[in-house]
């Protein structure tokens, strides 16, 4: 199994950026995040029927594609260039993951095949009130009086407002379990909270007495729990470094245009310094992004490190290519018509998400023994 970019990854990357160019193009990206949610659900159902990205890793015997997340982080680092605000990472970095880690066949049986064909959206609920992204459920808990029942709080859930399908880390009698909670359930309240970007999504939800599906094994929760993450870190690290290709890639053409004494900006050694210093800082991140993606299908257990690695080295490379594109935009960077703005938002957001640098590297320390 390759690690990097075979001719096939390559034509896939191709397929999907030539689609995403013309069904979502910046303009349509400004009006989705401007509209209620759950208006990119046409956009959803395009990239469901026309690409099938929703099933590329989900198993064939499950109604997928069966491929791997080499295959997904190509799909993940195109939607990432274009900060395409879809139910994409929620679903397919998030909830599948955890629902495949859960190991519970029947109800893999039942959920996937919706969510392969891209009727049903899902999303994964673990965060809790004190932000925390790497605890589990402390407050949560599943009783079970003939069915199970769940009453709690999650907060950042991503489209926890819109999902069909919530997989909700829980404390049970005997242990963290993962459940089901489909998204009109009784008991459920889903609030949206204001974000720093608007691509991206992000809801409250409060749970009482919500009725709820047990996923595999009560006690197992964490372990499913932590499984999905390496996952889902190493796929918003391909996501985020393709929105760091997009800025380099912005800067290195306006460079090029603007003129300052009489010659373009792209010839004075400051801005020539600025692109390849994100350059280099790019290609480590896409490295490192895509030896997780191949770990993620060959070697599960190197994955914990180096969805570390990933995620850090991803978040800090996003970042200094959307500052650097404002920078060299100069003061029309600055401003709500020039699309440097967003990049910058989904960069400083991504970077959080899933934890910061700072928590991933004194995780990766704590797995290696330093």
């Amino acid at each position: 199994m390759s690690v990097g970019l075979t001719a096939e990854r390559e034509e896939l990357a191709d397929t999907i950026g030539g689609f995403l160019a013309q069904k979502a193009p910046i303009a349509e990206v400004r009006r989705l995040m401007g509209g209620a949610a759950g208006a990119e659900r046409e956009l959803w159902k395009r990239m469901s029927d026309q690409l099938a990205l929703p099933a590329t890793a989900i198993p064939e015997k499950f109604g997928g594609a069966g491929f791997g997340y080499a295959e997904l982080a190509v799909v993940f680092e195109e939607t990432g260039r274009r900060l395409v605000p879809s139910p994409l990472f929620a679903t397919s970095a998030l909830a599948v993951p955890a629902l495949m880690a859960s190991g519970d066949e029947e109800a893999l049986a039942d959920l996937l095949p919706g969510i392969a064909r891209g009727e049903r959206t899902a999303t994964l609920a673990w965060v809790e009130e004190d932000g925390d992204w790497s605890a589990g459920a402390r407050s949560t808990a599943a009783e079970r009086g003939g069915t199970w029942h769940i009453t709690g709080v999650k907060t950042y859930v991503i489209d926890g407002a819109t999902a069909d399908l919530i997989v909700v880390h829980a404390h049970t009698p005997s242990g963290p379990a993962l459940f089901a909670v489909e998204g009109e359930a009784a008991g459920l309240e889903r609030v949206p909270i204001p974000t720093f970007d608007q691509t991206r999504r992000l809801a409250r939800l409060e749970l009482s007495g919500t009725p709820a599906r047990l996923l595999g094994t009560a006690g197992d929760g964490d372990k499913a729990v932590a499984a999905a993450l390496d996952r889902a870190a190493v796929l918003l690290a391909a996501e985020m470094v393709g929105g760091a290709q997009a800025c380099l890639d912005m800067s290195v053409e306006y460079a090029k245009q603007r003129e300052q004494f009489g010659r373009p900006i792209g010839s004075f050694q400051a801005i020539k310094h600025k692109c390849a210093e994100v350059l280099v800082e790019l290609e480590g991140a896409r490295a490192a992004a895509y030896y997780g993606a191949w770990a993620a299908d060959a070697a599960p257990g190197e994955l914990p490190v180096v969805a570390c690695v990933a995620k850090a080295t991803a978040s800090e490379a996003f970042f200094r290519a959307a500052a650097e594109n404002v920078q060299i935009h100069g003061g029309i960077g600055a401003t709500w018509e020039h699309d440097a703005h967003l990049y910058l938002k989904r960069a400083k957001t991504s970077g959080i998400l899933l934890g910061d640098p700072v928590l991933h590297r004194r995780r990766l320390a704590a797995l290696i023994g330093l």
